[in-house]
């Protein structure tokens, strides 16, 4: 059959239309086709982290360096990824929940409820931000991430998608008790992500002493639960003055005490798990386990009974999926406690601070030297929440905050990063009076400032040589960033050393080592660990020959060495 024009033409539209709706995937994700400039420019530049010293915070040496990075937060992963790759111990994020109230930007335009594609831009933002993410967690890290019910389906797809080897937890927050107007339901809740590496218990448990759960050792549980049905769980429990000393071995089956509490000639009192009834019954856990729980156990006197039993006092459990404490309420530990801090802020929407707090609690309560991110740190909870976990305990955990400057209110003046999350932290390190001009003490900690910035490769042999020496200590900084060990004590055209914690950084950033000598003679009278990056056109050519007992030589990160390299070229 021959087709005319017009049939043809027909035929092509019905095909066009029909590609349309396949490539909406309603089954699947769907991403923005477009890359983001941002994406573009990392292709052309190498990003890199200028330091604000004026902003640098130092209230104890012996506390660790913390940091909060100025600019877009894919600038500061792709820096992130050779200075911490494999470095962090959690990521804990609470990136825009795309309800369509233009908080967020793609591609430097707000995205508004009205954008027929908001959802797979937001999609296309995570993905590409998460993929970097990804290469900064340990092994045995952690990622959690908060959302409501915008995207929280969508997110759960992408996070199962990106961390194919990771359990998945969602757990389900009350943060809002009044609830928030919807179509047909308040929503009264938002949620945290847990992703957790395969086969690993990494979440700690839940300290509840405050309401503990007290219940009786012997099996009080519906059934039978006879000392027939678990003969190893049926032994004596071994009592003086209400204090237990001991556990007695498992009875023989011939063995019938005559009552609940045996008394011995020595003053110790043995008790059984025998009911009201006589009848002989079970402990909850066998003799082989039963020491193991020995400081939960508790002597009480039952007054019914007239007799001694034993009680177990439980204050530690897993956590749960669903978290209802008052402490949670998002406005007034989120936004009225900001406002204690910062009378005049006008940011929406701050978590609550124990929010914040319990969930980096759950993964880092046990890790007191952890290192914590939050690329979408917005108020700087997270800081905050960090500062005050190792006010608690001791700690020496560090945070890593990334946040843009972007306006925070509708008259267009104040930056997130520079009005509301600096500030924030500097009032929780040093103290602040708050609006009852009550004087609130400072958790103490460091902050040092960062700035994003690019570096273009193909543009620096056109820059003059005034700018090409910058260039090549703001990259010296970078691995400065990566030792930790911020202090810079002596630059010259051929190397750069920082101290910083009882260690040393030096960069050796020439092609020619005529001078290398000299700087090796000066670490090595050093009596602190040293770490030496030089300048190498191969992989690890000097790892062997300078190493020694206090000098450990390494490779410069293959992006910063990029802008080595373009400096010697020329």
């Amino acid at each position: 059959m021959n087709m005319t024009e017009k049939d043809l033409q027909k035929e092509i539209v019905a095909l066009k239309s029909e590609i349309r709706r396949l490539k909406k995937n309603y089954l699947g994700l769907v991403f923005e086709d477009k890359p983001e400039d941002i994406m573009t420019q990392c292709r052309e530049n190498v990003p890199v982290l200028k330091e604000v010293k004026t902003r640098r915070i130092i209230s104890d040496d012996q506390n660790p360096n913390n940091l909060l990075i100025e600019g877009d937060n894919y600038h500061a992963l792709s820096v992130l990824n050779y200075t911490h790759k494999k470095n962090i111990d959690l990521i804990y994020i609470d990136p825009p929940y795309n309800t369509g109230a233009k908080n967020w930007k793609y591609n430097n335009d707000y995205v508004d409820k009205e954008d027929e594609y908001r959802h797979s831009k937001w999609l296309s933002l995570m993905r590409h931000r998460l993929k970097l993410a990804k290469e900064l967690l340990k092994d045995d890290g952690v990622l959690i991430c908060a959302i409501d019910e915008n995207e929280q389906a969508h997110l759960s797809v992408l996070l199962e998608q990106l961390f194919s080897a990771y359990d998945q937890y969602t757990v389900t927050i009350i943060h809002n008790p009044g609830g928030t107007q919807g179509n047909n339901f308040h929503y009264t809740h938002e949620y945290a992500i847990f992703l957790v590496p395969q086969n690993k218990t990494l979440i700690g448990l839940q300290d509840r002493t405050d309401n503990p759960d007290v219940r009786p050792l012997r099996d009080v549980s519906t059934g039978n639960h006879l000392r027939t049905d678990a003969k190893n769980c049926f032994y004596p429990i071994l009592v003086r003055n209400n204090k237990i000393i001991g556990f007695g071995d498992v009875c023989a089956d011939s063995f019938h005490p005559k009552s609940v509490n045996v008394t011995k000639k020595d003053g110790v009192i043995e008790i059984y798990p025998i009911d009201p009834s006589g009848n002989e019954r079970k402990w909850v856990f066998a003799r082989q386990t039963v020491e193991s729980i020995k400081d939960e156990l508790e002597v009480v006197e039952n007054r019914n009974r007239k007799i001694l039993d034993i009680v177990r006092t439980k204050t530690m459990f897993n956590y749960k999926t669903v978290w209802t404490d008052g402490k949670y309420n998002a406005n007034i530990f989120g936004t009225k406690l900001l406002r204690e801090i910062l009378p005049n802020c006008d940011f929406n929407f701050p978590k609550s601070l124990y929010t914040v707090y319990d969930c980096l609690f759950a993964v880092a309560g046990d890790r007191p030297h952890a290192s914590i991110l939050d690329f979408f740190a917005g108020s700087g909870t997270t800081g905050h929440a960090v500062l005050e976990m190792n006010k608690v305990d001791g700690g020496k955990r560090k945070f890593i905050l990334c946040t843009n400057n972007e306006n925070n209110n509708d008259n267009g003046t104040g930056g997130i990063a520079e009005s509301v999350c600096y500030p924030r932290i500097k009032k929780v390190i040093e103290g602040y009076k708050n609006k009852k001009n009550e004087k609130v003490s400072g958790l103490g900690g460091n902050l040092s400032y960062y700035k994003t910035d690019l570096v273009n490769i193909e543009k620096i042999h056109k820059i003059p040589d005034e700018a090409k020496i910058r260039v090549t200590y703001e990259a010296g900084e970078m691995i400065a960033v990566r030792e930790d060990t911020l202090n810079e004590v002596e630059k010259n055209k051929w190397w750069q050393i920082f101290e910083g914690k009882g260690r040393i950084t030096a960069i050796y950033f020439k092609e020619d080592k005529s001078n290398l000598g000299e700087l090796i003679d000066k670490l090595e009278k050093k009596s602190t660990p040293v770490a030496l990056y030089i300048f190498s056109w191969g992989k690890n050519e000097y790892k062997g020959e300078y190493s020694s007992q206090n000098i450990r030589v390494e490779d410069i990160p293959e992006p910063i060495l990029e802008v080595y390299k373009e400096i010697n070229r020329l």
